[in-house]
């Protein structure tokens, strides 16, 4: 099953790059999901879910991919509804994504209606419930690791590469979930950004679900723009907002 030849070609790294960096970029999404849940508890015990929640995501996708024929297999028709055929990626995805629009709708109305008060109450309350926390990331992972694998699988054939492009995004996803973390809870602006961003994934998600025809898929580089220029035009106005405090102090 594994085959190391790649190893000396130029060809091989060059897959191996590319599907690193792809992974990553689609890694996004994750990172943003696991840190607006893993702030929801104390500060201390934070480091541990995020560790937690990206090592089921490497599980998962590790699992997958060496049940490739599993996950081709959930490509096929399940059955048909008005002569559309529904197969399980459709389900996984479009539930996935009725997961995400309902989760960051609560978090928005939970974070401009309660007041601050509870809302410290139910940080002590999450600490109890880290479990809980965790098995939604878990969740969450399978369905943003269907885009990985299938992506991974479009790229190459050697499950070695895709392994460890896997590995490597998932490590690169470590490194910097704490510090995006930090960011996203400091500012609540960006907080509502992120949980905006959310709502969009679940959106496509469920439009990439739809069966058949129905089915609309959106090129992920349109999103990620898109993203990438509210996040700069934010990032520019929080800049604005020291510029004047540090003028008017």
């Amino acid at each position: 099953m594994f085959n190391f030849e790649w190893l000396s070609t130029p060809d091989g790294w060059i897959a191996l790059l590319t599907l690193t960096f792809l992974e990553i970029v689609l890694g996004i999404d994750n990172i943003i999901f696991i840190s607006i849940l893993t702030n929801k508890l104390p500060e201390k015990i934070r480091p541990k879910a995020r560790t937690a929640g990206i090592g089921l995501a490497l599980l998962f996708r590790i699992i997958m991919l060496l049940g490739i024929t599993w996950i081709i297999g959930f490509t096929e028709p399940l059955f048909a509804i008005f002569s559309y055929e529904v197969t399980g990626r459709d389900l996984i995805l479009m539930l996935g994504g009725l997961f995400l629009l309902t989760k960051s709708t609560r978090e928005i109305y939970h974070k401009t209606e309660v007041v601050e008060s509870v809302e410290e109450d139910a940080k002590q309350t999450a600490a109890k419930n880290m479990i809980g926390i965790i098995v939604q990331i878990g969740l969450l992972d399978i369905v943003f690791s269907f885009d990985s694998i299938l992506t991974a699988i479009g790229m190459t054939e050697e499950i070695s590469i895709m392994i460890l492009a896997v590995v490597i995004s998932l490590v690169v996803m470590l490194i910097f979930a704490g510090k995006i973390s930090s960011i996203i809870e400091k500012h609540p602006s960006l907080q509502m950004l992120a949980l905006s961003f959310l709502i969009l994934i679940g959106f496509v998600l469920i439009t990439e679900g739809l069966p058949g025809d129905l089915s609309v898929h959106m090129p992920k580089g349109y999103i990620y723009f898109a993203v990438g220029f509210s996040l700069a035009v934010e990032l520019l106005n929080i800049r604005m907002q020291k510029a004047r405090k540090k003028a008017k102090g």
